[in-house]
């Protein structure tokens, strides 16, 4: 992960600072892979696009209450992209994924507000994300992970923002959309 995060090119300002902190939290915490760390921990996510990239995957998470991208802690795992695969399919049931690129598409330092979760209070930390650029089939049948998120759509590129009530994540969604169109990607 660390060699991901040292090669990562920065989109924007926000990016070269939080690669900083990403680096700086790799360097100092022998347990930013896992949730043991209480203050922040790392997660990976998938944007995932069709293949026209006229739309997103997005689900409906019960936590946030809102439309989001996929995505889970690394717990352990030290390959984000395998991370962020895994949890896509886990949150959709979308099984046939294909990374438009295998590096970093995008990286973000999170706030995750206090919360419950399985019955268990979850203290406020930071998210620090990591995220991938997917490819799938919007043909392919889609499922509901009912412990987590409540619905599972393809939502038209340009409602994606508009999607979502976090504000926060507003920002982090058309900054992807900003690098996708930039790139050509």
């Amino acid at each position: 992960m660390k060699e991901s995060i040292e090669k990562y090119v920065p989109f924007n300002e926000q990016e070269e600072k939080d690669k900083e902190l990403f680096l700086k939290y790799l360097n100092e915490f022998d347990n930013i892979l896992t949730r043991d760390n209480e203050y922040a921990h790392f997660c990976s996510s998938g944007f995932v696009v069709n293949k026209e990239r006229t739309k997103v995957l997005m689900i409906y998470h019960k936590i946030y209450d809102s439309w989001g991208w996929t995505g889970g802690h690394s717990d352990g795992e030290d390959d984000g992209l395998y991370t962020a695969l895994r949890e896509v399919t886990e949150e959709t049931g979308v099984s046939n994924l294909k990374p438009v690129k295998n590096e970093i598409y995008a990286i973000d330092s999170l706030p995750v507000f206090g919360h419950f979760k399985r019955g268990k209070y979850v203290p406020a930390h930071t998210h620090l994300s990591i995220c991938y650029l997917i490819e799938a089939n919007e043909e392919e049948p889609i499922k509901i992970k009912e412990d987590e998120n409540s619905g599972v759509e393809w939502i038209d590129i340009d409602k994606v923002v508009s999607s979502s009530s976090e504000n926060h994540m507003k920002y982090v969604y058309q900054k992807i959309i900003d690098k996708m169109k930039k790139n050509n990607d």
